[in-house]
């Protein structure tokens, strides 16, 4: 019986062979989309079908694939019967290479590290044989003057060449040192990473007659993503503002990209694109209820910034870990030292942390330096694709959208555009025009968008209470017409880097209000008055007064508009009460005691504002004021 299974189980084969012809497609990324995470991968080839079935096999491919949003395409005259995608752990991707590389690289520094070693000791035995012979005459009788002098002077010039050899030694071997442990932590992040499988896809054929297939395959992978980055140029507040709009992209799909078609989009696929649905809100008496941290945030105040370095389990940093806001398009990638820096978005309360083959980590933000340590995922090859925070059934939802070319709104281009813009119904494309390559590892890869000039509102907000400095803030009318994103931006006042901002496209307003940073030379003063500093007792009450001189001066050649700010006290009791004697015409917010003052400077103009106010209060209590 065992025979006749046996007899019966090769027939099948045989029959099955002869019935499909198997033959390699080997295919060529043309295209890549990508997203905020995740990216879509177009791939083309053609191949000589003969007549009859064939199962034709893509190798090689991104252990990352997502089978369910994996589409065949094919023209000729065949058929496709069936698709499908396997990994292929017999094939994994080679990192020998790599490392050989790298470990000769090492083996070069340590020739030249022993080679300037052998002639630190060449030197020293040089100068003891100096020291051995700077005896000059007999022990009883001493050199002439001039031997002495010319001795004088030959020690000197060879000890001085002497040391001065050793120094610039020393510090080719601590030069060299640094470089070897830099190439040691860029082999221990490489061989850290878990050996990964490739994969493959099988496309079933069927063809009338012999002829020539021509294949489009594409394909959503993970472990890639992009994050918007501007440089913000003001060369002075007369002039439009230039932005230069930039993408950062990273990849470790185990594929490098050669040569291909960029495509970037905000959307992102992890999302999910089912509409979210309230549940009943039940409410109990206090004791009887859990807060839920997550409704409510975690802290009321974040920091503006973030930086820290991303460990693996063993304390070695990792090169390529993804670290983004949470509900935001910031992010970034660490470098090879594992660090990493943000600038925070407004009500940014979470990071997440992810690398392949780790365990990724939702950390939130309670302080300017948050550091991580990531622990391998055992589980990492058995489910093999990574899509971040997000759910995978709507990996295939999002990039169906039926795309309308529309006009990018740009008002004045001084430069050759990089990338055109596709407006889709639901999300927006940059078409990067010229081909890119980017390589799989994990490193950012800048790419241009654009580059425009916008006509600007330049304003200054000084609040002299709590600071000195005027801040210049830059007003952009109508600008959702420029496809911005939020993120981070550079920022240059006057060919000067003056740092990093947040550029925050999530506005519902009309206006988008860009900090610039600090200007220096728009002067700014606040002093207390002592000829209005008085206490004085009316019957049963005390009243105190208080009053300040505010100066702005405009040092700069043009004219500027700056509103100022500062406050008086709210009576939190009924018992205080607070008078307004003399605001220099200011307005004042009776709700919450601001005072705004507009003004307009020419140039080298100096203005001075009064802040004077009273406060009653019972005599027998005690109020703090400034």
């Amino acid at each position: 019986m065992k025979y006749l299974i046996l007899i019966a189980m090769l027939l099948a084969h045989q029959t099955f062979s002869q019935s499909f012809t198997e033959r390699e497609l080997k295919t060529k990324i043309t295209e890549v989309t990508i997203y905020v995470q995740g990216g879509l991968i177009t791939r083309t080839g053609k191949l000589d079908i003969g007549q009859g079935k064939s199962i034709l096999r893509m190798k090689a491919l991104s252990p990352y694939i997502n089978d369910k949003s994996i589409q065949v395409k094919a023209t000729g005259d065949l058929t496709i019967l069936s698709v499908n995608h396997k990994l292929n752990f017999l094939s994994s991707l080679k990192k020998d290479e790599k490392i050989d590389s790298l470990k000769k690289q090492i083996e070069a520094l340590e020739f030249e590290k022993l080679s300037t070693e052998y002639r630190l000791q060449i030197l020293s035995e040089k100068q003891s044989l100096l020291n051995e012979n700077k005896n000059l005459g007999g022990e009883t009788s001493g050199a002439p003057l001039t031997q002495i002098k010319q001795a004088i002077e030959f020690y000197d010039r060879e000890l001085t060449s002497i040391k001065n050899e050793e120094i610039t030694a020393r510090l080719q071997i601590r030069s060299l040192n640094k470089e070897k442990e830099k190439i040691e932590k860029e082999i221990a992040s490489v061989q850290g990473n878990a050996e990964l499988p490739t994969s493959e896809i099988e496309i079933r054929v069927d063809a009338k007659n012999k002829n020539i297939g021509n294949f489009n395959v594409t394909y959503l992978v993970a472990n890639t993503g992009w994050y918007p980055k501007y440089d913000l140029r003001v060369a002075s507040v007369d002039q439009p503002l230039k932005i230069k709009y930039k993408a950062d992209i990273y990849q470790n799909t185990g594929i490098d990209w050669e040569n291909v078609h960029l495509k970037l989009s905000n959307g992102n696929p992890n999302e999910s694109g089912v509409a979210p649905e309230l549940k009943t809100w039940h409410i109990n008496y206090a004791r009887n209820s859990i807060l839920n941290l997550s409704t409510y945030g975690v802290i009321s105040h974040v920091a503006r910034n973030v930086s820290g370095k991303i460990l693996d389990e063993k304390g070695q940093p990792l090169h390529g870990a993804m670290v983004q806001v949470m509900a935001s398009n910031v992010g970034t990638v660490t470098d090879v030292d594992g660090n990493y820096a943000l600038t925070l978005p407004n009500g940014a309360t979470h990071l997440f942390i992810s690398f392949i083959g780790y365990i990724p980590q939702e950390l939130a933000i309670t302080s300017p330096n948050i550091n991580a340590r990531l622990q391998l995922d055992i589980m990492a090859l058995e489910e093999i694709v990574t899509i971040g925070y997000g759910t995978e059934d709507a990996l295939q939802k999002k990039h169906a959208a039926v795309k309308i070319r529309g006009n990018s709104g740009i008002a004045r281009q001084p430069d050759a555009m990089p990338a055109t813009t596709i407006e889709n119904q639901t999300t927006v494309e940059f078409d990067v025009v010229e081909p890119y390559s980017v390589k799989s590892d994990g490193d950012k890869h800048s790419v241009d968008i654009n580059s425009f000039e916008i006509e600007t509102i330049y304003e200054y907000y000084a609040v002299p209470k709590l600071d000195k400095d005027a801040f210049l803030i830059a007003r952009i009318i109508n600008w959702d017409q420029y496809n911005l994103l939020e993120g981070e931006a550079n920022l240059y006042f006057e060919d000067a880097y003056v740092g990093r901002s947040m550029l925050d496209a999530r506005s519902l307003n009309d206006t988008l209000n860009i900090s610039m940073g600090r200007d220096k030379s728009i002067v700014i003063g606040r002093e207390k008055v002592n000829d209005f500093t008085k206490y004085k007792t009316i019957g049963s009450n005390k009243i105190e007064s208080r009053g300040y001189k505010i100066i702005a001066r405009n040092k700069k050649s043009q004219q500027i508009k700056l509103t100022l700010f500062d406050q008086l006290p709210l009576a939190a009791i009924s018992d205080i009460s607070v008078t307004a004697n003399d605001l220099s015409n200011g307005k004042l917010e009776e709700k919450t005691g601001e005072v705004t003052w507009e003004l307009k400077l020419q140039p080298q103009q100096q203005m001075e504002l009064n802040l004077n106010y009273e406060v009653k209060y019972p005599k027998n209590e005690k109020i703090i004021l400034e």
